[in-house]
């Protein structure tokens, strides 16, 4: 089964981060797909914010991931950098798999052997006829 939605502002895209929580069931991995300034930070920013996460959330390109929460509720992943598949490991992967967190993912396509059937795929794309309008499709498992 999928979702699918449209959101023409980042406010928009933040705010269907609740609905998209609610479908995940509160925990899970979420492999986000889509170019550069498509929103997929923006739709992490809003999933904080629906979790109560307070302070700032930006893109962990350079770090790999970043947690959010005490205790951790949001791990978020960007692998855009990734040089090789064992540096998720090194920074704790198995653990926030197994975890009962949200898992977001920016650019899981660097490392398509490590997702499971069972986790969560979410596409955001851009119209270039329309520069704020983001057709969004979510579902679950391999393919759509």
């Amino acid at each position: 089964m999928s979702h699918q939605w449209e959101t023409t502002s980042p406010e928009e895209t933040r705010g269907l981060a609740t609905e998209i929580l609610d479908l995940m069931g509160g925990a899970g991995m979420l492999l986000l797909e889509g170019d550069l300034g498509a929103g997929k930070t923006c739709l992490v920013q809003g999933m904080a914010q629906a979790l109560g996460i307070q302070g700032p959330v930006t893109s962990p390109t350079y770090s790999l991931v970043k947690t959010y929460g005490d205790p951790t509720m949001l791990v978020h992943g960007d692998l855009y950098r990734l040089t090789d598949e064992d540096e998720l490991f090194e920074l704790g992967l198995e653990e926030w798999l197994e975890g009962n967190v949200v898992f977001a993912v920016e650019w899981p396509s660097r490392a398509p052997e490590l997702w499971r059937p069972e986790d969560w795929r979410l596409s955001l794309e851009t119209v270039p006829e329309h520069p704020d309008l983001r057709r969004i499709r979510m579902w679950k498992g391999e393919g759509a």
